[in-house]
């Protein structure tokens, strides 16, 4: 129910033509495939991220009654459920894809384990677990599970024999209970689940993030920005139908990427876990005359309630540049499984079986939280069109050995003449972060924008300008 009303929030801010931030040119009624594209995460977490997704395009493209076709002998044929929009998923296993979940098989399962507490020896190589080893080990995590030890034998009643210790995620597990289990919600204690959220979050930021944007803790997000690099990529070649990009996923990329681009220093409040059905959105503009570069705005909605709020990236604080995010954004990401084996465990050789392998890592994170996250990328098609001699040399280009050289012609697909001229479209079939902000900070141009969105079962996320890309989580 809350992916559903996300998705109608979202078609209510970039679908409807009535809408300040409605993506001009964009098919409203029935969705256009060239122009909508959804990346959904089918790794540890089962079925649930799927099923967000689907509820997210449900409310996106309702059922239409126009939604039909006839047939030679002039039968009309309605879809069912009143012309019901069925809209392709590409489902990313990390088998074969780590773009969606970078962080598991990075340790082996074997290190993993009982919360990766084992010798150096067997440690090896294996990068995240060393940088969750590391965490553990530090003061700061010390002191705290110090701190919570009266806590955690509060709730050993509450639990049932689960470990109940700072290194392991027990908050999801209570909350579950409470939502679903009578007899538990009438005997559990008031301030113990929040106290257990308090202990969660401090747990997967300390898990899923760096010091540094090429840290290894930041691995869901290194591989989260190759996403939003290849999806600017495409939205920004005008050659390129694609207007709107969804991309379901789980929580650790949001944290990552909040620490990578410097959004926590001015939100803090934003380390830790998005809450259900929370959103980022990133939006794509050209700038005011006489400054006419395209930018970013990057939005933020934390949870179901409240509204999109503008959240600013890399020390800025109103819209970035698109050639200084992608400066200062590329170098960090990770562009192919083989660059991730390498990232990960350097000494290994890289093989589909070892990925099929891996570590249980996340089955007390990740799989414990029972919440999809989707991350949507909606581009605003109106970019004032750009004059090129010639087409490869208006596309962006990312460095990586598995990017092709031969520039794809995708066609363009042709507007109405009311608007005076043609402009592609670009959302679906993209693979683009959206991100979230908190507020206006540079006049809107008067042109129609490109809009990313991505949303998650977990993640917040914020309104949409001009050309936007946004991300938003919800909990199933």
């Amino acid at each position: 129910a809350d992916s559903f009303r996300l998705g109608s929030t979202l078609r209510s801010m970039y679908l409807d033509t009535s809408s300040p931030t409605y993506i001009s040119g964009i098919r409203s009624d029935l969705v256009d495939n060239n122009e909508v594209k959804a990346r959904v995460k089918a790794g540890v977490e089962g079925t649930v991220v799927f099923d967000s997704a689907i509820a997210v395009l449900q409310g996106l493209f309702p059922p239409n009654p126009n939604n039909k076709i006839q047939l030679a002998n002039d039968t009309t044929i309605v879809a069912p459920l009143g012309g019901y929009q069925y809209v392709p998923v590409e489902t990313v296993e990390p088998g074969n894809d780590r773009s969606l979940e970078s962080w598991t098989d990075c340790p082996v399962s074997e290190i993993v384990k009982f919360f990766f507490i084992q010798s150096s020896t067997q440690m090896g190589a294996q990068a995240f677990a060393k940088h969750t080893k590391s965490f553990y080990n530090s003061e700061g995590f010390k002191k705290k599970a110090k701190d919570a030890e009266h806590f955690f034998h509060a709730i050993k009643d509450f639990v049932f024999g689960r470990p109940a210790t700072l290194e392991n995620a027990i908050y999801d597990f209570m909350n579950t209970e409470l939502i679903h289990n009578k007899t538990y919600a009438h005997r559990l204690p008031p301030t113990l689940l929040e106290q257990a959220r308090g202990y969660a979050n401090y747990h997967e930021d300390g898990v899923f993030s760096d010091k540094e944007i090429t840290g290894i803790g930041n691995i869901a997000g290194r591989t989260l920005l190759n996403t939003i690099l290849t999806s600017l990529e495409r939205i920004a070649f005008n050659g390129d139908p694609l207007q709107f990009l969804l991309v379901q996923t789980t929580y650790q990329p949001f944290i990552s990427f909040f620490h990578q681009t410097g959004i926590t220093d001015e939100h803090p409040e934003l380390k830790g876990i998005p809450d259900y059905s929370s959103a980022l959105v990133i939006e794509l503009r050209r700038g005011s005359a006489p400054d006419v570069r395209d930018f970013l705005r990057i939005k933020f909605k934390n949870g179901t309630t409240g509204h999109f709020k503008d959240v600013h990236v890399f020390g800025h604080h109103a819209d970035i540049p698109l050639t200084e995010f992608i400066y200062r954004a590329e170098n960090a990401a990770i562009t192919s499984n083989r660059q991730w084996k390498e990232v990960c465990n350097p000494s290994e050789s890289y093989g589909i079986s070892s990925l099929l392998e891996g570590s249980n890592t996340q089955a007390a994170f990740t799989g414990a939280f029972t919440f999809a996250s989707l991350l949507a990328l909606f581009m605003l098609a109106q970019f004032v069109k750009r004059s090129r001699a010639r087409a490869q040399e208006a596309r962006l280009r990312l460095p990586g050995n598995e990017v092709s050289t031969n520039v794809i012609d995708y066609g363009t697909i042709s507007r109405s003449s009311g608007r005076g001229h043609e402009t592609p479209d670009m959302w679906e079939g993209v693979t683009v972060p959206v991100l979230a902000s908190t507020r206006w900070c540079c006049k809107p141009s008067d042109l129609p924008a490109r809009v990313l969105t991505f949303s998650s079962e977990r993640c917040p996320c914020p309104s949409l300008g001009e050309d936007k890309i946004g991300l938003n989580t919800s909990h199933v």
